[in-house]
């Protein structure tokens, strides 16, 4: 029941600007076989967007350009990433990504190997004419090398044929230092070959090898390389005032690095809300109780309040009432 026009005039406003969430029954088929289906929608993060789509802008002059998302787990870094990467594309530029495994810090270049190999596989699957030429550009620049490149990027044997069968150990003097000198040229190469800005996305910093920090050190301090954008992720409350991270952005800086560091924050209660209205498509005066308890229970935290939700379903202390055709709890 309305107690007040306000919330007559509100809802009618809902209504009208979202009549397919507000006026359609719910799929009862979908409800009884899958249950609860949260909406694949990012809520907030249009500061964070814009950030790095600046970061961006500044990489197409020729800057190099690094990007660090930091928060803890659960508040939408990876998303973030995601949606970013989504524009990246859409414009014809090219996304990269690896990530850091905390049970991988013994092998060096793990992420930047996943990366790199992805990138073979869509360049051998490419006929357009940018990727021949980056195919012939990195063949005449790494030819004599590409065999100990391909020991960490195992896919660039795609491009490279009978130089596979080369003896890879052979006049090794110190071979960690070689590989990170051959993955800065091969992104130098990449980069240089390109009309937009290499974009490379690795996540989970906070686990990063010091071998993989130091490459990224050079690429980013490298004068020969244009339109690089490093963008990583970290969980910046595991990690120390004095990690390598850290002291990597302190370091490229000296060397007229664009770095930006883009802090990621819990929901507060209006986007909480937003969120339970939208997954029980119900106006937001009626979820505003239950949305009050969830951010008490999560503070917050989007990840964390996705699993509660899912909880409370399984556990049918929200359940789908089929007489009324909405949800209750």
């Amino acid at each position: 029941a309305y107690h007040r026009m306000v919330d007559v005039r509100e809802d009618l406003k809902l209504v009208l600007d979202k009549p397919s969430k507000y006026l359609q029954h719910q799929n009862i088929e979908t409800l009884s076989t899958s249950g609860l289906k949260l909406p694949n929608t990012v809520y907030g993060q249009r500061k964070e967007l814009e950030s790095l789509q600046e970061c961006y802008n500044h990489s197409f002059n020729g800057n190099h350009t690094v990007a660090i998302i930091a928060g803890p787990s659960g508040t939408g870094k990876t998303t973030l990433a995601n949606r970013f990467a989504e524009l990246v594309l859409a414009e014809g530029g090219l996304f990269l990504s690896g990530k850091f495994d905390q049970l991988q810090q013994a092998i060096p270049f793990s992420a930047l190997s996943f990366a790199f190999n992805e990138y073979f596989n869509m360049l051998i699957g490419s006929v357009d004419s940018q990727s021949v030429i980056i195919a012939s550009a990195l063949r005449e620049a790494l030819a004599q090398d590409a065999v100990h490149l391909i020991k960490v990027v195992p896919n660039f044997s795609l491009i490279m044929g009978d130089l596979c069968n080369i003896d890879a150990d052979s006049g090794c003097v110190d071979a960690q230092k070689r590989l990170q000198y051959l993955l800065c040229r091969f992104v130098e190469i990449i980069s240089d070959s390109s009309s937009r800005p290499v974009v490379l996305f690795l996540d989970d910093l906070q686990w990063a090898d010091i071998a993989s920090i130091t490459v990224i050190r050079q690429i980013l301090e490298s004068s020969r390389s244009s339109r690089f954008l490093l963008v990583g992720s970290c969980r910046n409350d595991e990690m120390s005032d004095d990690h390598p991270i850290w002291n990597l952005i302190s370091s490229v800086q000296k060397f007229d690095v664009n770095a930006t560091i883009i802090n990621m924050s819990q929901l507060d209660k209006y986007l909480v809300n937003e969120m339970l209205s939208d997954a029980l498509c119900l106006f937001p005066r009626d979820t505003r109780p239950l949305a009050d308890i969830l951010y008490h229970k999560t503070k917050g935290n989007p990840l964390f309040f996705s699993r509660l939700m899912v909880s409370l379903s399984r556990d049918v202390l929200l359940r789908f009432n089929l007489s009324r055709r909405r949800w209750e709890w």
